[in-house]
């Protein structure tokens, strides 16, 4: 069994270091109130059996309160105090320096819960280590200066997860959804260079990449672009190499027929799309950004915003490429094609592409194919889209996420026209809905009055990351506030007016629906007794979010939370807070958002057909899935799985698995297995067990991760359940 000492290091689990410790506690009291030898063996042996039996690494820190709870059961209550005196003064000595080991550990990479904090970093590589070395001093500036205590305990506490502290020290946002096609038609400037309008589809593509980089080097979010910014460069590429063409052609002294010199120009112009779909795909996945990882960029594909049929052809043609490339993969060390984790891509079902003889049906079935391959793209109805963003005019619209989920809310600009793009999320915090339910203790009325009371707090520490934001000057990031990603301002402005009125959005998020409503009514939500409380209780969020609207004229979106590392926190928090409670604690994560409990048999149609009803309530951001087998023989299933979304829910994807071994060529599904209570990736068919000699994929949280997980999403992945 292994520990996680206090630096995030991990350590092999050593009994005679509690006999140790609970033997000079012992020796420092008097002989009269001293244990036997006897029952310090028998207190170290029930600690050594409570950590086994959570299933995961226990922290020192948890640890030690197991050895309080253990001495005070045998009624030793003077050993305990001199046991909790000395663990307090050790903890005094730690806080005069709290960050000198967490980053020697960094730099040496033996911080087990570094390593696994994020599915799409690689903590060995330099710059990673510098940008967490980075996070954990703006950690520490955080928790001493910037944040209110009550906050800071609050989110130690796994009470809430006050978001991407480890970037808050600087001014700096969460995520957006860049205006490409200004900074392409406009122009922009990138490290000091004017970049002018392009004169090729593959330059746009290229210039494209360009911007993807510096965003993600100044934000600590997602980030999206659409593919049809890029849509009317083909058309000048189509008019130049048609120039080209005619002048080669006079070289010659040929005159062809006017169809053959359209068919020749049109393969050029889809070479040439080749190209600049390939930049596109190649340098988002080599790229390196200030952080230490490639950008967390999402691509759009949707044909009904092109704005001509011309437009919306070439579009296609874009899609196609895209989804062709996708599909083909990227090839790893080995020579041998694999799927990436970016970028990620999302495809709209319309009217046009969802039915078998609709203009676009081929591309949905090339995107479903693509889906059973390499798991995207992930799907946005834009049936029930329509539905359920409409501005104040009373019409819908259909738009991309920012990154993963995070949508923005309905906007009217000045002039009264719809504003998506160039438009941004402030930041995010996190309440943990579980805690809620079990500070309460099932009292109804309790339950009720805690959680307005750990809204508020949520509320006022959304209020620091506003704060955090206020009077930041447009020189802070260029590229976003000055030269058109989000905003022409000019040199030394604040960025203040773009964090009222609904410009940028602030998430309040959400964890752990469904053991809420299972520890408070006794049912999963999926139930028709225990639906109406979880319904209520996304409606008195969404309440929350309304009256802080009011309030301060900033528009609070309540958000299904992508839990990552968090949810392995929070179950931490949750078991050290209240033990392990059967089907509510007793697992190394929580559920993310209104999410299905991953255990939960049910089909897809059925889940998705359940989900959509929350996914409506969270109009800040969420995105559901299906647990599917391989499914590269059934692509007919898919689609009909695909159409089911159309009519159904308006946004989801399909995970499968898309698996390598380096060592044996294993290409299926590597499997988890339990080695020393610790939970390893296995090859089945050579059982190698080197993470560095394997290329597993999994959906993580919206993303597609590729760089491993800590225990409890990795328990939490090897317990989902397939839905089809």
């Amino acid at each position: 069994m292994k520990i996680i000492k206090r630096n995030g290091a991990e350590e092999t689990f050593d009994i005679r270091k509690i006999e140790m410790a609970v033997t000079k506690a012992n020796d420092a009291v008097e002989e009269a109130v001293r244990m036997t030898p006897l029952q310090i063996k028998r207190i170290s042996q029930s600690v050594q059996i409570a950590c086994e039996e959570l299933g995961r690494s226990p922290s020192v820190e948890e640890i030690q309160d197991l050895v309080e709870k253990s001495i005070m059961a045998h009624g030793a209550f003077e050993v305990a105090k001199c046991y909790i005196t000395y663990r307090y003064k050790r903890s005094l000595l730690r806080q005069s320096n709290t960050t000198d080991d967490r980053i020697l550990s960094l730099i040496e990479c033996n911080n087990e819960e570094v390593k696994q904090e994020n599915a799409n970093k690689n903590p060995t590589i330099n710059a990673v280590q510098r940008d967490y070395m980075a996070g954990e001093v703006s950690k520490d500036i955080t928790r001493r200066i910037l944040l209110p205590q009550d906050i800071v305990e609050a989110h130690e506490a796994g009470i809430i997860h006050f978001h991407d502290s480890d970037y808050y020290a600087q001014h700096m946002h969460n995520c957006d959804l860049v205006d490409l096609e200004d900074m392409l038609q406009n122009g922009t400037v990138i490290s000091g260079t004017r970049i002018d309008k392009p004169h090729s589809f593959s330059t746009a593509c290229n210039i494209a990449t360009q911007i993807i980089a510096q965003v993600a080097s100044n934000q600590y979010g997602g980030q999206s672009i659409s593919l049809t910014h890029l849509a009317p460069f083909v058309q000048i590429s189509r008019e130049r190499i048609r120039k080209n063409v005619e002048a080669e052609l006079e070289l010659l002294g040929v005159r062809p027929e006017e169809e053959q010199i359209c068919a020749v120009v049109e393969s050029r112009v889809r070479e040439e799309i080749n190209r600049g779909v390939q930049t596109i795909q190649y340098q988002v996945v080599t790229l390196m950004t200030t952080n230490g990882q490639a950008p967390f960029i999402t691509v759009f594909m949707y044909l009904n915003e092109a704005r001509s049929e011309q437009e919306k052809k070439d579009l296609a043609m874009i899609i196609e490429e895209t989804l062709r490339q996708r599909y083909e993969g990227v090839k790893n060390e080995k020579g041998v094609w694999i799927t990436p984790a970016f970028p990620k891509l999302i495809y709209v079902l319309e009217e046009d592409n969802v039915r078998e003889g609709t203009p676009y049906w081929y591309l949905t079935k090339l995107a479903a194919q693509c889906t059973a391959k390499r798991m995207v793209p992930d799907y946005i109805s834009e049936k029930k889209m329509l539905e359920l963003k409409v501005d104040a005019n009373g019409e819908g619209h259909c738009y991309t996420c920012m990154g993963c989920r995070s949508f923005l809310t309905p906007y009217l600009d000045e002039n009264g026209k719809p504003k998506y793009y160039g438009r941004f999320n402030q930041g995010v915090v996190t309440i943990n809905l579980v805690d809620v339910a079990l500070s309460s203790g099932r009292d109804m009325d309790k339950f009720w009055q805690v959680f307005d009371e750990r809204l508020e707090l949520c509320h006022r520490a959304l209020m620091c990351r506003h704060e955090r934001l206020k009077g930041t000057l447009s020189d802070a990031a260029p590229i976003l506030w000055q030269y058109g990603a989000l905003a022409r301002l000019k040199k030394g402005e604040p960025i203040d007016k773009l964090l009222y009125g609904g410009y940028s959005t602030i998430s309040l998020g959400y964890a752990g629906l469904y053991e809420c409503v299972k520890y408070m009514t006794g049912r999963s939500h999926t139930e028709e007794e225990a639906k109406p409380f979880a319904l209520e209780v996304m409606r008195h969020m969404n309440d929350a979010c309304k009256g802080w609207k009011a309030l301060h004229n900033i528009d609070f979106s309540l958000y299904g939370t992508p839990l990552e590392s968090t949810t392995y926190k929070f179950a931490k928090c949750l078991q050290n807070r209240f033990g392990m409670i059967p089907g509510i604690t007793d697992k190394s994560y929580i559920t993310n958002s209104y999410h299905v409990h991953v255990t939960e048999p049910i089909d897809a149609f059925t889940k998705l057909a359940f989900e959509a009803q929350f996914q409506q309530l969270s109009p800040g951001g969420a995105i559901s899935y299906v647990e599917v087998p391989n499914m590269q023989n059934n692509i007919d299933a898919v689609l009909q799985v695909m159409q089911f979304i159309y009519d159904n829910i308006m946004y989801a994807e399909l995970n499968t698995k898309s698996d390598y071994c380096q060592v044996c060529g294993f290409d299926g599904e590597i499997v988890i297995e339990e080695v020393d209570g610790k939970l390893v990736w296995t090859c089945p068919q050579c059982g190698n067990q080197d993470q560095s000699k394997m290329n597993v994929a999994r959906r993580t949280c919206g993303y597609i991760g590729t760089q491993y997980w800590n225990q409890g999403r990795t328990q939490e992945i090897r317990d989902r359940v397939l839905h089809l």
